[in-house]
């Protein structure tokens, strides 16, 4: 394996402020975020699924649970996205694996008309103004490799994840990108990429990050391995 090339780039001048790794579950958003945060020397903001005790209850009774899981989910994503406001940005880099705005996808799939009414008010109480992330990075992923990633993983919580409501899950994240222009974005097909193990298509992701700096950007990838 070569040698990784990113040890040549002046980070210190081509680093984003606050950049946001997102997509569904499986697709490794979190883990490629923590491998961007180490090599800019970021902070990190990440979400906690493990800290909601609706959770697990709501993979086995998405009806029953739904509300209070998204409203558990909303409470400490906004108190997240407030440290970020009151933080000196210019003291180092954030990389982040979630939008609040995603927040608003999952109760949209989940909640029913009055329990969304309700969500809607809370929301718009909590967030009237968000922080804008310099780069997201969405990355996509076929339903099929995500639910082998999901198994392979190993998250009790998830093991009750269904494929259709998982790509209900992809379509209403696809809807929301297709749109979005409230920040830089790449959209990343992650289907055939190991970014986590392999520095050369580490390498090659980041080195597309890098030369973003406004628009509408598509990253299509051969892994090195293939």
């Amino acid at each position: 394996m070569k040698e990784p090339s990113y040890s040549n780039v002046d980070l210190a001048n081509a680093v984003p402020e606050y950049i946001v790794v997102e997509g569904p579950m499986g697709v490794g958003k979190s883990s490629l975020a923590a491998r961007l945060a180490q090599v800019f020397d970021a902070d990190i903001l990440f979400e906690q699924p493990q800290e909601n005790p609706f959770l697990e209850r709501f993979y086995q009774s998405r009806e029953k649970y739904a509300l209070p899981t998204q409203l558990h989910f909303l409470f400490q994503r906004s108190q997240q996205m407030k440290s970020l406001q009151q933080r000196d940005l210019f003291h180092s880099s954030v990389v982040g694996d979630f939008l609040l705005e995603k927040d608003r996808l999952f109760a949209q799939l989940n909640l029913d008309a009055d329990e969304l009414a309700l969500y809607e008010q809370i929301y718009q109480h909590l967030c009237p103004e968000l922080p804008r992330p310099d780069l997201v990075i969405y990355l996509q992923a076929p339903v099929p490799v995500l639910m082998q990633r999901i198994r392979r993983r190993g998250i009790d919580a998830e093991q009750n994840i269904h494929s259709e409501y998982l790509k209900s899950l992809c379509d209403i994240y696809s809807q929301f990108f297709h749109t979005y222009t409230r920040s830089p974005l790449l959209i990343v097909n992650a289907e055939n990429i190991n970014y986590v193990d392999n520095d050369e298509d580490f390498d090659m992701l980041l080195q597309h990050i890098l030369r973003i700096k406004s628009g509408r950007h598509y990253f299509n990838p051969l892994s090195s391995q293939a």
